[in-house]
């Protein structure tokens, strides 16, 4: 890796001087502040930098994201400081390097305080500036794909914290890609054996239904072409960790329909419902596994029609329709903003994260309850980066909740006046006796409320999982109680 290979990079998707000239600044300033240093790999220090400023120009990142990917460990590693970073680049650089630095070790008493504080900054750096966690994304990702030159013991914590932290949130704001490939590289180090062995069925399932995909794809790139559908087709084969877990959790292989898909992608949504009624018209649906995506996005705004067909050999086969759009956004994430809205894509991922993103809320819920970085990050992982579930409101539209979360916590995510109003609720159509009945995926839930309530009860506080439910209701015990 040269500083050519990144700034050609950088040029197929922002060609001027001045950007270009200021990313070799700052190449030019981390290789003289990192001069002499090495990595545990013998080379010397700048690779890692470099490779993470390249990760992010693959991402189309602006000019300041990619000169912090460059500088990230000056202020950390190097006698830099902020004061100098914000004088020879800009404010922008110098506060995302910050962003990403870890707090010093002076400042605290044992060593596992000062990884719950950097954890927690880590987390929280996400509401100031979303580009500070896809910088530390990029990070890990470069120390992950060189993880083999660490300790047994280093690897292995690494892995840990990959799948419980940075796994988690490139899930959440949609980087898929390095979702994935941070999950199977930490699968690889601390289950070997069961990597192996997927891997080998993995091999043998693309063997086996390679005629099958082929005939499949051809069949429906006929069609489209037939109705003028502009159109791509890809093979999409599932992560090794996304099935690991789906065996984990009682789900055998040879029960699994999307360990390999065919992902079609089309102009536009209305094409994309075109295409899923021709495909049903030469291939019989298997009517359960259909999923709209598009008009009920997931959590980290992932849109795509599912539909799992009977293809030839008596094989299923599942195919996943889209908008080329639909498709970066699948892939990449947030981090397609840099793409599609181009100058303002920073400010326009900080609203969409605020507005749109479930995930959001919850983290900061759970960082206005807690003080203590050890609970804070534990809740987190309990709440936000643990498996969720979700469930429909009255109008159609998808809440997220963590397991075990009840109708209270429903209640409590729509708003507060509907948590603390609440007197019954229908899930399924049918009215649940205790409102701490415990809710499961795809359920439909109607609550009611009463003006007239005398407000939550406080053994509420022993049926809600959520920090918002919980907050709410001692807020409300409190004033109660005052009154």
């Amino acid at each position: 890796m040269k500083i050519s290979d990144l700034l050609e990079l950088v040029k197929t998707y922002n060609g001027n001087e001045e950007d270009l000239a200021l990313i070799k600044k700052a190449f030019e300033y981390a290789d003289l502040m990192h001069s002499g240093q090495k990595r545990q790999s013998g080379e010397p220090y700048i690779i890692h930098p470099l490779n993470v400023a390249y990760i992010l120009a693959d991402m189309h990142a602006d000019t300041n994201t990619v000169c912090a990917g460059l500088l990230h460990d000056t202020l950390e590693d190097t006698s830099a400081t902020k004061t100098e970073l914000e004088y020879l680049f800009n404010y922008d650089i110098a506060n995302l390097v910050d962003g990403v630095t870890k707090i010093s070790k002076m400042n605290f008493s044992s060593k596992e305080e000062q990884n719950l504080a950097n954890t927690r900054k880590i987390i929280t750096s996400i509401t100031d500036d979303v580009r500070i966690i896809i910088i530390k994304l990029a990070d890990r990702l470069h120390n992950m794909r060189t993880i083999k030159y660490k300790s047994e013991f280093k690897q292995k914590e690494n892995s840990v914290e990959t799948l419980e932290i940075f796994a988690p949130f490139a899930y959440y704001i949609g980087a898929y890609r390095i979702k994935s490939e941070l999950e199977d590289i930490s699968f690889k180090y601390l289950w070997p054996e069961d990597y192996k062995e997927l891997s080998y069925k993995m091999i043998e399932a693309n063997e086996e239904y390679n005629d099958v995909l082929t005939e499949v794809l051809h069949r429906i790139d006929g069609i489209l072409k037939n109705e003028s559908i502009p159109h791509e087709i890809k093979v999409r084969t599932k992560n090794l960790y996304g099935i690991f877990k789906r065996k984990c959790d009682g789900c055998e292989i040879s029960d699994m329909h999307d360990l390999i898909s065919l992902k079609i992608m089309v102009d536009e949504i209305w094409n994309c419902y075109k295409a899923l009624g021709l495909i049903h018209s030469i291939y019989n649906p298997l009517n359960d596994k259909f999923k709209d995506y598009i008009w009920n996005p997931k959590v980290n705004l992932y849109s795509s029609l599912h539909t799992t067909i009977f293809g030839p050999q008596n094989k299923l086969v599942q195919t996943q329709i889209r908008t080329f759009e639909m498709d970066k956004i699948a892939s990449f994430g947030l981090t397609t903003y840099w793409d599609i809205k181009k100058g303002n894509a920073r400010d326009e991922m900080q609203k969409d994260l605020t507005n749109k993103f479930q995930f959001f809320k919850s983290l900061t819920d759970i960082n206005n309850i807690f003080s203590d970085n050890k609970k804070f990050v534990a809740q987190v992982k309990k709440e936000v980066f643990s498996d969720n579930i979700h469930v429909y409101t009255s109008t159609g539209d998808y809440l997220y909740l963590p397991k075990g979360s009840t109708v209270i916590d429903f209640a409590y995510k729509i708003h507060t006046d509907i948590g603390n109003r609440l007197v019954s609720a229908k899930v399924n159509d049918k009215y649940v006796e205790d409102l701490g009945y415990v809710l499961k995926n795809n359920d439909r839930v109607v609550v009611f409320t009463d003006e007239l309530s005398s407000g939550p009860k406080i053994d509420w506080l022993g049926k809600v999982v959520t920090s918002r439910a919980k907050e709410k209701i001692k807020k409300y015990s409190m004033i109660g109680n005052n009154s």
